[in-house]
Formats: C-alpha cells, structure tokens, sequence
C-alpha cells in the first residue's frame, strides 16, 4: 500500500524522462531562434516582417531583466534566519550543485555551490547534526560513472566533515526521487524530524511541496539565490538587455512548469 500522494518509482521515471523532453522546448532562445530562421525560409513576404518583429520583440522581452527579476523575487523564498537554538537531526542537501567533466573524469562545483557551502556553516555552527547529500546522476546518457552524492560526501570530508555525520543518497535523478529515497533513508534509521532542506532558493518552493507530500517534514533552507533585493543601477539593472536574462527564464520556467505539472499530477 502507498501512502496518499506517494510516488511510485516507475512513476518517477516516467517524468524523469517527460521532464528532459519538456525542459527541451523551454528555453526562450529556441522560441527566439525558430522564429528568426522562419522569417528567413518563408518566402512570403508580410510574413517574413512579421516574423522578424515577433523575433525582436521576443529577444527584447526576454533580455529584460526588469521583468524577470520581479518575476523571480516573487516565486522564490524569502532568505531563512534560523533563531537562537534552533537545531535539526538532520540537513538534507539536494544536489543539482556540481558537474562532471568527462574527458579529466573529476567532478566540479557549479554556480550553484552556495548550497555546500552553507551546508558546511551549519553543520559547523552546530545546526545540524548530520548531513543527508541526496544526488545522483540526471543525465539520460551519462550512465552510472558519475554519482554527485558520491562527489559532494569527498568534498565535506575535505573540509573537516567527519564520515560519521555524513548520509549519503546516490540513486535519486530527480527531485521526486530525492525525496523517495531520502526518505527510506530517514525511516530506516529512525532519525527524527523535522528535517532542513537545503538548496537554490528558485529550486525550494517546489522541492519543499515534493518532500512534505512524500509525509517528510521539512523546513526550507533557501540560498544559491538567483536574484536578490537591490537598489543598483536602474539603467543596467531594469531597462539595458542581458543576456543573463534569458538564462534566468530557463530556470524560472523550468521551476514553474514543474510545480504546475506534479500539482495536477498530485505529486506536489
């Protein structure tokens, strides 16, 4: 029997694969760039105008950041202050924060190594009292060379993290699965919630609805944030084109359409 809202394995794979494909066609640059070489092969020529001013306006608004900035502020968590004495058994890290260079065989941090990093500071401030890396590999060709959790548990030994206080999860290739493993992991040795979850603030609001409707209790650890509240330069932060812009709507895309997605599904 499952419990109300679990996910099933197979079923986890089967949106393991639909989210890659879907994640394919997220991106707004592959919108930009099929409307561009569309105006170039048609051969009709009110078309073609039009579909070089949709082009246009299409790389102008998704190279605002102005736009996307507030768009991300909104979605993603506040910053999490923990209060004087406030203690978890246990700090679960998602992984999602390194990568694999295939041709040296060595892992390597990513932008998104905030995560180790205040992992590290609050096992070390005495927060947490162990530490759950839950990561595998969410590449459909890499096979089975490259486990991130495997990667992540070397680097906390490196800097001073002993083996006692670290678990690792090296299976998972989603965050559905992360959650499913981990917890398995959790029961089995009877460590007692709740639990602090920590990863990219973008990332959390739908992993935290993932974990608690697999019945683990979690609180949020927000950080690696995307965007943050700033009074900069309000020509180069508000109207000057980026090209990081359009880097930002892939994740925040890739963020929303998931959440939307696992809660029709009812997984989130």
């Amino acid at each position: 029997m499952h419990s109300p809202g679990a996910i099933r394995i197979a079923d986890s794979f089967t949106m393991f694969v639909i989210s890659k494909i879907v994640g394919f066609f997220l991106h707004p640059m592959l919108w930009i760039v099929i409307v561009f070489v569309w105006a170039l092969l048609t051969k009709n020529q009110i078309r073609k105008k039009k579909l070089f001013k949709t082009g246009a306006l299409l790389l102008i608004f998704f190279s605002n950041p102005f736009i996307i900035d507030r768009l991300t502020l909104a979605y993603q968590p506040k910053p999490y202050h923990l209060a004087p004495g406030e203690k978890y058994s246990v700090g679960i890290l998602l992984g999602g924060l390194s990568g694999y260079d295939t041709k040296t065989r060595e892992g390597f941090f990513s932008y998104a190594s905030d995560r180790f990093i205040q992992t590290e500071r609050l096992y070390k401030g005495g927060r947490i009292d162990k530490i759950l890396i839950s990561g595998g590999s969410g590449s459909l060709l890499q096979g089975k060379a490259f486990r991130e959790a495997d990667f992540l548990r070397e680097q906390l030994l490196q800097v001073g993290i002993p083996d006692s206080a670290i678990l690792i999860e090296r299976n998972s290739r989603n965050t559905v699965e992360n959650a499913i493993f981990s917890k398995k992991i959790l029961d089995s040795l009877q460590l007692p919630g709740p639990y602090l979850l920590i990863s990219s603030a973008m990332h959390l609001t739908r992993a935290g609805k993932i974990f608690r409707k697999q019945g683990l209790a979690i609180q949020n650890y927000p950080c690696a944030f995307t965007i943050r509240e700033s009074g900069g330069n309000f020509i180069e932060d508000y109207i000057f084109p980026s090209s990081g812009s359009i880097d930002e709507w892939d994740e925040y895309l890739k963020e929303v359409v998931g959440l939307i997605t696992y809660k029709i599904l009812g997984k989130a």
